[in-house]
């Protein structure tokens, strides 16, 4: 199977890195240094070098592939996804190894909401017109790591994927891509409720890392903190109510998804590390969204308007977030 990677910086570093090291021939799309890291040494994964079978800036000179795994920010996916159609093929699998609610979210998940294409990820329905939700598996990441230069990732901790038809049936292609990435020493779960193991993950990355942009703090001082615990518990909560009419529904305590953060200590949140590096923060996919779902279902979400309104306003204020 041919396999290219869009974005290989840190996660898609490590899983074009770790599959090439399986012997899978995974092409990569770049730019920049990245790309030029990629053409000088291949695939590097903390001291494992791979050969990469393509790369290109230009997904035209690719060309279609079995298997094209999505690692942006998804941020970025509006205005990239129309530049990624020579990669796609009537059968390829696209696979998102994205944050927060992505564009193919409701595709094949019934409910009062199966079809809608959300304005946070998708404004202008540019991503769904060229990843088509149909060739997509949903993909949720488990793993921690970090680009060391361009092209250069160091996984850090961590091998899990879960993968799964929106449909939540059991696919030839499902079970072809998870034999594809457990080759690369990945351990691969395969759903049949994707969306939910979407929302569980969001629902624990979606205030703390807006609230360490605007207290700049660590997440065990956020923890810490009893009054910012507490508003933590009640975003929470409302995003729990919204996942489970969605068909997205919640198990776990808020009070035992902080306790399993707070073992993981003083550790600065990927959003925070982003805004200290003056990158655009990932604010609409994971908040932006939920607000938007909320919205949609008319489930008051006071507490999470609060956290996104304010994020937003810092954000724009430090230039890491659009204007308008």
């Amino acid at each position: 199977m041919r396999v290219c990677v869009v974005g290989a910086g840190a996660v898609g570093g490590v899983l074009g890195g770790r599959l090439a090291r399986a012997g899978v021939p995974v092409s990569a799309l770049a730019r920049g240094a990245t790309l030029d890291a990629l053409r000088t040494r291949g695939w590097l994964v903390n001291s494992e070098s791979s050969p990469v079978a393509q790369t290109s800036a230009d997904a035209a000179e690719l060309g279609p592939h079995d298997v094209v795994i999505i690692a942006v920010k998804s941020h970025h996916l509006p205005a990239l996804a129309p530049t990624l159609t020579s990669l796609i093929g009537p059968s390829t699998v696209v696979v998102p190894a994205l944050n927060g609610v992505p564009w193919w979210f409701f595709h094949d998940f019934g409910g009062a909401l199966e079809g809608t294409v959300l304005d946070a990820t998708d404004p202008d329905r540019t991503v769904t017109a060229a990843l088509p939700p149909s060739q997509v598996l949903g993909c949720v990441v488990h793993l921690a790591a970090r680009q060391a230069e361009p092209g250069h990732a160091l996984l850090t901790a961590g091998d899990e994927l879960i993968i799964g038809e929106p449909s939540g049936d059991s696919s030839e292609r499902v079970v072809r891509t998870a034999e594809l990435l457990r080759s690369g020493g990945f351990r691969v779960t395969v759903s049949d409720a994707i969306q939910r193991d979407v929302w569980f993950k969001l629902w624990g990355n979606m205030t703390m890392n807006p609230i360490s942009v605007l207290t700049t703090a660590t997440a065990d001082l956020i923890l810490d903190d009893p009054l910012v615990n507490a508003f933590i518990q009640r975003v929470m909560t409302e995003a729990a109510a919204i996942g489970a009419l969605t068909g997205a529904p919640i198990t776990q305590s808020a009070e035992d998804r902080i306790a399993v953060a707070r073992r993981l200590g003083a550790f600065k949140t990927s959003m925070l590390q982003d805004a200290e590096a003056g990158r655009t923060i990932e604010l609409d996919a994971l908040v932006t969204a939920v607000s938007e779902i909320g919205s949609r279902l008319a489930v008051p979400t006071p507490n999470i308007d609060a956290l996104l309104g304010l994020t937003r306003l810092a954000a724009r204020q430090r230039g890491l977030y659009p204007t308008g």
